[in-house]
């Protein structure tokens, strides 16, 4: 009779965990995982023009619906390695080959806004952002072709969970991004598109340690570690966002820019988000040097520095004023 009753503990207890499985996850179940990230997916489409369903499919697969290894010990979804530009901690794994380098997370979110980083600021990538936002087939087979996975049935196994999930409603009109291009004005007023205030305070590529030569035959280097190139002449955000595959309002956040301001040549152009703070603590303050002067020299975000300072724009520095770099 024991040892019935064990027998039968036992096959309740295999149903339990079965029960909570689903494609090899132990743990999280699919339904779980959309629910808890669907959110973070959604802001992500509005603010890169990615499609939640492509997001979300990615993830559940990549990390085994959050219950792999590197999900759980290093918070990376999407199966992201370091790559040489990558200063952050890491997570070493065996993958294609031994002991390979992951990007390690201080959170889930993190890495879903890593993804869209990877994504929009890679040339490689750029030709997925010319399709619709709910063709979701168009993105799997896009993905697999630009090289993110190496498994020859990626984009069929995407299309197979986006569809039996029915991720595809997060796709919808009522969620989909305003505008994910930001057309420039076919004439542009000088009266109307006053250029960014540019003083001595000028970063100059013999400054920056060279990265590599991207899409447009554009130089890339890095200060701050953030990545950066400089205008030429007669550039417009336009010109330099069709340039490196990424798009006109993502070009215009990331360098603290209005809609339509001009550019000048030999001014810095950062390529994807400035940092939190600088790689000083301080910085003295020269005659004429204004806050986004010393926000494009430092690659720190405008915003920050104006909060760490207890100043708010259009506020500017004196000659002698020392500016914190830093929280």
């Amino acid at each position: 009779m024991r040892k019935t009753t064990f027998f039968i503990a036992l096959l309740m207890l295999a149903f339990v965990f079965t029960g909570n499985t689903q494609n090899g996850s132990s743990n999280i179940t699919y339904a779980q995982y959309i629910e808890m990230y669907r959110d973070i997916a959604v802001r992500k489409m509005k603010e890169y023009g990615i499609p939640a369903s492509i997001t979300l499919a990615q993830g559940l697969l990549e990390s085994a619906s959050g219950n792999s290894n590197l999900a759980r010990l290093a918070n990376n979804h999407f199966g992201i390695k370091c790559h040489k530009e990558w200063s952050g901690d890491t997570y070493i794994q065996d993958d294609d080959a031994k002991d390979e380098c992951f990007r390690k997370y201080k959170s889930a979110e993190e890495s879903f806004n890593d993804h869209s980083y990877f994504l929009t600021s890679r040339p490689r990538y750029a030709d997925l952002f010319k399709l619709d936002i709910k063709d979701y087939r168009g993105w799997a087979h896009g993905l697999k072709k630009a090289g993110y996975a190496t498994n020859p049935r990626y984009a069929d196994m995407l299309i197979k969970i986006i569809e039996e999930n029915e991720l595809y409603l997060y796709d919808s009109e009522s969620t989909a991004p305003l505008a994910r291009h930001v057309p420039a004005p076919k004439t542009v007023k000088k009266k109307d598109t006053p250029p960014v205030h540019v003083t001595g305070l000028m970063l100059k590529p013999d400054m920056l340690k060279y990265v590599e030569v991207a899409q447009g035959n554009r130089p890339i280097y890095i200060n701050n570690n953030v990545r950066l190139t400089f205008a030429r002449a007669g550039d417009d955000v336009e010109k330099i966002a069709g340039d490196l595959g990424i798009h006109n309002f993502q070009l215009l956040r990331y360098n603290d820019l209005k809609k339509h301001q001009s550019i000048s040549e030999g001014q810095a152009i950062y390529v994807e988000p400035k940092k939190r703070k600088g790689s000083r603590s301080t910085h003295n303050v020269s005659q004429g040097e204004t806050m986004y002067d010393i926000a494009q020299y430092y690659g720190i975000k405008l915003k920050l520095l104006y909060r760490w300072n207890g100043m708010s724009a259009p506020d500017e520095p004196v000659a002698g004023e020392t500016i914190k770099l830093k929280k």
